[in-house]
């Protein structure tokens, strides 16, 4: 969901051990123009993605109509990458000594009130935080035995594992879960009785066990299945088996296909396109499935096509018995409504985070479906 080429702040050093001390010498005294001219500069100065021009003008026809206004916004935001905000989501299960006080040192804010008046979970709340700049710290190298304090992200990824609100010990498939980034979010939010995480391409399968293994201690690992199976086949191998499923899907990333590397791959893309909602709507179906009765199933996406967001879960609801559209929980988007600028349906289907010039987080698409029967 987001470049690797990226504006890093001086002064990081992505050792376990040294990362902490250099915490103290980034940004001592910038204010907040200058951290932003400064990052501008930097970036300025290193080679730059190139915007398919293909894919742009197809976005330019599809989100002036189903976006207007809004579109123009995000469109500025998506053409510069340099002003793109990360969140910094702390690991509950590695040692965070001084780490939230250098955050807060650096101007760093937590993203999630700390109280969560609806919550019965005996564990901490889930820790992220954020810059009102683009700063982005260096991600943690891999070592032997030791588990990385924080994962880099977009925040409004968190939106999905904050919808399904997972509690202590109930069984949870993320049915499309590599690289992993929401599995690990969900174990910051409580310890379930069962994660199953499932990828069905090899090498995201790959680099999906490689996440799990940097963020999760071998004590807790009994409690996680990592399967590479179709998603869309889950649902008659384990029906009714789960209190909850997320399915972030598949889909047309705004982010990384506005950036696609040559106008021939972008054509083949957005033909590709065409056909991602019928695979979403399996893939939903399945995951409606796999859910026991009661269960609730969040579906999310991060592009805003209308056709990959709100439709499928129109058809779903229209040719799936049994099955409700939950509201996202007003306390959730009320706390967010801060720093995500939300998009306004009519009907509502969900909730879509679309990224404007200050609050730059998303695109990100979610749905909340429960099964009745």
């Amino acid at each position: 969901m987001f470049s690797t080429k990226l504006c890093c702040i001086k002064g990081f050093s992505s050792s376990p051990l040294l990362s902490l001390k250099s915490f103290k010498r980034v940004l001592p005294s910038l204010s907040h123009g200058q951290c932003t001219n400064t990052l501008e500069a930097q970036c300025k100065s290193k080679p730059q993605k190139q915007v398919c021009k293909t894919v742009l003008k197809h976005f330019d026809a599809q989100y002036s109509e189903e976006l207007g206004e809004q579109w123009h916004s995000a469109r500025d935001v998506l053409l510069i990458p340099f002003s793109w905000q990360y969140g910094v989501l702390l690991n509950r299960f590695s040692d965070l000594t001084n780490l939230k006080q250098c955050l807060t040192e650096l101007g760093y804010t937590n993203l999630l009130p700390q109280t969560h008046p609806e919550s019965h979970s005996q564990t901490a709340p889930m820790q992220c935080f954020i810059h009102r700049d683009p700063v982005r710290i260096p991600t943690q190298s891999h070592h032997p035995g030791w588990l990385k304090q924080y994962y880099l992200l977009n925040a409004a990824s968190l939106l999905p594992v904050l919808s399904l609100n997972v509690k202590e010990g109930e069984h949870v498939l993320d049915l499309c879960a590599a690289p992993g980034g929401k599995s690990l979010a969900i174990l910051q939010t409580a310890t379930p009785g069962l994660l199953h995480c499932n990828e069905v391409d090899e090498h995201r399968h790959d680099w999906l066990l490689k996440t799990l293994e940097s963020y999760v201690p071998p004590t807790l690992r009994h409690l996680l299945s990592v399967t590479h199976l179709d998603g869309r086949s889950i649902g008659s191998m384990r029906p009714g088996a789960y209190d909850k499923v997320l399915v972030d899907a598949p889909c047309s990333n705004d982010r990384s296909w506005l950036y696609t590397p040559d106008t021939h791959q972008g054509e083949m893309w957005l033909k590709e396109r065409t056909q991602l909602p019928l695979l979403q709507k399996e893939l939903l179906c399945s995951a409606l499935a796999a859910v026991r009765p009661g269960g609730v199933v969040v579906y999310s996406t991060c592009t805003m096509s209308r056709a990959e967001n709100q439709s499928v879960v129109e058809a779903v609801l229209a040719s799936y018995q049994g099955v409700e559209l939950l509201e996202l929980e007003q306390h959730l988007i009320d706390s967010l409504s801060d720093h995500f600028c939300f998009a306004h349906f009519h009907p509502s289907m969900g909730q879509l985070v679309i990224p404007q010039k200050g609050k730059t987080w998303g695109p990100m698409y979610v749905s909340r479906l429960r099964r009745i029967y």
